[in-house]
Order: structure tokens, then C-alpha cells, then sequence
């Protein structure tokens, strides 16, 4: 794909630019960091479209690509504090080849079975580079920022050894109807963080205790519009709820292509946004499973099945119940099921309230209109806030009929604890 047709792609997908207060329109081609949005693309195509890494274990792939382009620019850049290395470089050199270099070498090592694809992409991107110093500058730091990561990450925990705890209990989570799956990478919880300290990762809020009030609530609330039948979830709602199960790193990149687009980015600060989102994400998801699997709390579809033993009188049994989420749902994609690990807190929330408070931090507002695409629904949504659409996405787990709402609320509050640590302590400006 040309840098043109993927600049017309990004405008034409998501029009954020149109929708931002007192932006000029958005001219094809005018974003600086065309370089970042290919292999970002590049990086999705591999993750997402041909390894089909689940959500839990992709964003590790997308934070060791965005992290190692991030300190390959930002060695030539010199404006911020780079994340592992800061090579040494010239402010002369290529930034085009570091990008191109750090994303190739990390996909490279990380999906070897796709370097027979990605080799041609990188080979393209160098020969559009007039050779030279600056060029090979550039893919001096790519190569150094690429060796760094995927030295650091080796050991770190991913695809580690993990013993299941299936209850049978009130309240302990077990698989799932109709597939009774298990989680195919519940090792998430263990990896080494990227950027937050082990001991500063925070821990979401207990579930609700089965006797409480708040408990009772949230069952009720959950059976009655998260319902295969429901008769009070409206059809927005049912959309909603679909919409947001398309791949969520897959959907955030997206929305980071679209912004950088629709803010004429440059090449550094576009490197830098896609470095810290998909950092901070990983370090909540990590934080998220961790403490999925210390709560280890059963899903909605089974505390409502078997609700007439879990000790709460304002809670009555109903054997039968069957989510939205259920494969004879209509949409386009594999079949929507209840996500087989435990409910709380929920993933996307952890996800996208990390996601969401990095770009509050970065633009210095909550008012980022956004517009999204999803391959589930293939719909467009519009949100004129960012926390408009995160206030979606927390409804949305409960339209779906997989989530209590604490989980979602507790999960968001998680992603945003894990952004505004990293905004904090991380990637600062250089005096």
C-alpha cells in the first residue's frame, strides 16, 4: 500500500478531522507523520489482521512496535525523555528510516512467519530514502531502539506457566456457556510491566459482596437489558453493545491514526502519542488481569443462572437467561459469546480508560471528538467528547450482558489510574 492510498484511507475512514472545533479541512496527505501511520498499519495487519492475537496478548505486541519507533525518533528528535535508549543519532538523521527500521525489526523478531511480507514493506520505505548519512543514521537508531526492546522484554513473563482456579461456588468464576472456554492467555497478569513499577501497578476495587445491595443492582440491571430477549434494551443500544466488541487495539490504533491525521502531527509527537497509549494500555491490561484472577469473579451469565443460592433475597434465579452476546446474534465477525475469564474488572474498560486518559493528557482536553468504525457492526459512531465515549463502552459491557456494571466502572477507573501515573512520570519534555 502506497503512502497516498493509506493517507486516503485514514481521512476517508474516520473524518475526525471534520468534526474538530475550528480545524481547516484536512488535506490529503498534509499530516508529517505518514511514516508512524504506515507502520502502525503495518503493525495491525500483522497483530491483528494475520497473527489474530486476542486483545490481551496484542497489546504487547503493539506496545514493544510503538515503544522501540518512539525511542528511535526521539534519539534524533531530542525533545523528550526517551522510554528505554536513546542512541546516539544526529537531528539531521532520517527519522522516516528510524520508524521504518524499529517497527520492522520488532514485527520481524516477534512474527517471523510473516517476514516474508513485511520484508518487501520495509524494503519499499528504504528506497523511497535517498541514500546517504542521514539515511543510514536513521537506521542506525531504529536498529539500536529495536535491539533494546526486544532485549528487555525477553523473560518477561509472556506465555508463562498458569493453573487455572475453576469454582463451583457462588460467586467463583467457572467457563462459560456455550463454548466453555478458557482464557487463551491468562498469563497477561504476570508479564512485567512496561513503564509503571510492579508495586505502583494498581489493583482494581474488590467485586461487590453477593449479599449487598450494590450487588443485587447490578444482577438485576444486567439481566433485565443485557438479555438475548431483552424488551427494554433499545436497538441503539444492541448496536452499541456489538460495536464495541470489534478488536479493541485494533479500534484505539485506528482512532490514533485518525487524530494524528485530523492534528497535522509531526513525526516525534506522533511517535510519542502511539508510544504512550499503547504503553500505558499494556501496563493497565497487565494490572487488569492480575486482578481479574485474584477476585476470580464469576459472569453475569452464571450469577444469574444460579442466583437463587447466592444468598441475596433480592436476587431470583433464572436458569434459562442467555446474553446478547450469544452466537445467534447477527453481526459480522466470530460468533459473540461471553469472553471466557472472569468478570471483574472488565478488559475493555481497563483498555480504553487507559487509552482515552492518554489523549485527554496529550491534546489537554476532554473535548476530542472521535469518530469510530467498527468491522462488528460496520457502523460509525460519533462522540464529542472523549469521555462520552468511555461512559459508552462502561453501558455497552452491560447492553452486552458479559459485565456487572462495577466491573466496567472499576476497570475504567484502573486505565485512567495506570495513564495518569505514566503522564506523571514518563516521556517528559527535556529541559
Amino acid at each position: 500500500m502506497t503512502l497516498t492510498r493509506i493517507r486516503l484511507f485514514i481521512v476517508l475512514a474516520s473524518l475526525v478531522g471534520s468534526s474538530l472545533p475550528g480545524a481547516a479541512p484536512i488535506a490529503v496527505g498534509s499530516s508529517n507523520a505518514d511514516t508512524v501511520l504506515e507502520w502502525n498499519l503495518n503493525a495491525s495487519n500483522a497483530i491483528v489482521g494475520v497473527a489474530r492475537q486476542p486483545p490481551q496478548a496484542a497489546v504487547f505486541s503493539f506496545a514493544m512496535v510503538q515503544g522501540a519507533v518512539y525511542d528511535a525518533v526521539n534519539a534524533i528528535d531530542r525533545t523528550h525523555r526517551p522510554y528505554l535508549v536513546s542512541p546516539p543519532a544526529k537531528r539531521s538523521d532520517s527519522k522516516e528510516a528510524a520508524v521504518a527500521t524499529a517497527a520492522y525489526r520488532v514485527l520481524a523478531a516477534l512474527f517471523p512467519a510473516q517476514v516474508a511480507t513485511l520484508q518487501p514493506r520495509y524494503d519499499a520505505a528504504l528506497a523511497a530514502i535517498p541514500d546517504g548519512r542521514r539515511k543510514a543514521g536513521g537506521i542506525a537508531a531504529g536498529e539500536a531502539a529495536a535491539a533494546a526492546m526486544l532485549a528487555d522484554r525477553a523473560g518477561d513473563g509472556r506465555g508463562g506457566p498458569f493453573s487455572f482456579v475453576l469454582g463451583t461456588e457462588p460467586g467463583v468464576w467457572r467457563p462459560t456457556p456455550p463454548n466453555f472456554a478458557l482464557d487463551p492467555a491468562p498469563w497477561v497478569g504476570n508479564v512485567r510491566p512496561f513503564v509503571v513499577p510492579n508495586g505502583a501497578l494498581p489493583r482494581s476495587d474488590s467485586p461487590n459482596r453477593l449479599t449487598s445491595h450494590a450487588y443485587a443492582r447490578d444482577l438485576n440491571e444486567v439481566k433485565q437489558v443485557g438479555s438475548l430477549v431483552s424488551t427494554t434494551r433499545s436497538a441503539d443500544q444492541t448496536e452499541a453493545a456489538i460495536f464495541w466488541q470489534d478488536h479493541p487495539l485494533g479500534t484505539w490504533n485506528r482512532v490514533l491514526q485518525s487524530l494524528a491525521t485530523a492534528r497535522r502531527l509531526d513525526v516525534a509527537d506522533s511517535a510519542r502519542l502511539f508510544a504512550v497509549a499503547n504503553l500505558a494500555t499494556a501496563d493497565a491490561v497487565i494490572g487488569c488481569w492480575h486482578s481479574k484472577y485474584l477476585w476470580n469473579f464469576w459472569r453475569p451469565v452464571t450469577a444469574i443462572r444460579e442466583a437463587s443460592g447466592d444468598g441475596n433475597p433480592a436476587t431470583v434465579g433464572d436458569p434459562g437467561w442467555v446474553p446478547l452476546f450469544d452466537p445467534s446474534t447477527p453481526q459480522f465477525g466470530s460468533p459473540l459469546t461471553t469472553p471466557a475469564f472472569p468478570d471483574h474488572p472488565s478488559g475493555h474498560g481497563c483498555g480504553s480508560g487507559a487509552v482515552l486518559e492518554t489523549l485527554e493528557r496529550f491534546f489537554g482536553s476532554d473535548r476530542v471528538p472521535l469518530t469510530i468504525t467498527s468491522d462488528r457492526t460496520r457502523t460509525t459512531r460519533h462522540f464529542r467528547r472523549l469521555s462520552d465515549a468511555l461512559e459508552e463502552i462502561v453501558d455497552a459491557r452491560v447492553w452486552a450482558g458479559v459485565h456487572f456494571r462495577a466491573a466496567d466502572e472499576d476497570g475504567a477507573e484502573l486505565g485512567r489510574r495506570v495513564a495518569r501515573w505514566v503522564d506523571r512520570h514518563r516521556f517528559q519534555r527535556m529541559r
